[in-house]
């Protein structure tokens, strides 16, 4: 079955503990929906820094990304529901940019 990494954009760090636990506990929820599909659960990923040729810059550009997960589901489309209910996109913090995973031969 096709994989899918979810990339996910945005997002922001809880004020107080008991937030950080409620959104923690809706993160694994979500991922626990996704029973089986849920292939690499993933972390949120520090600071990034973007290389290119003209050389290295801080931040990670306009849309940073904050952590990533590995998915499988029998089309984008199908990857593309079940990253609809990321606690990120409903809460409109965030958002996951789907990509297929292609094994190279």
């Amino acid at each position: 079955m096709p994989q899918f990494i979810f990339a996910y954009h945005g997002g922001k760090t809880p004020d107080r503990p008991e937030e950080g636990a409620k959104v923690m506990d809706a993160w694994k929820s979500w991922m626990g929906e996704m029973g089986d599909a849920l292939v690499v659960p993933g972390n949120p990923v520090g600071m990034s820094k973007t290389v290119q040729h003209s050389g290295v810059e801080d931040n990670g550009g306009a849309n940073p990304l904050s952590g990533y997960s590995v998915v499988e589901a029998v089309d984008i489309d199908a990857a593309c529901k079940m990253a609809n209910g990321c606690p990120m996109v409903a809460s409109g913090d965030g958002s996951v940019e789907v990509a297929e995973i292609i094994e190279m031969q």
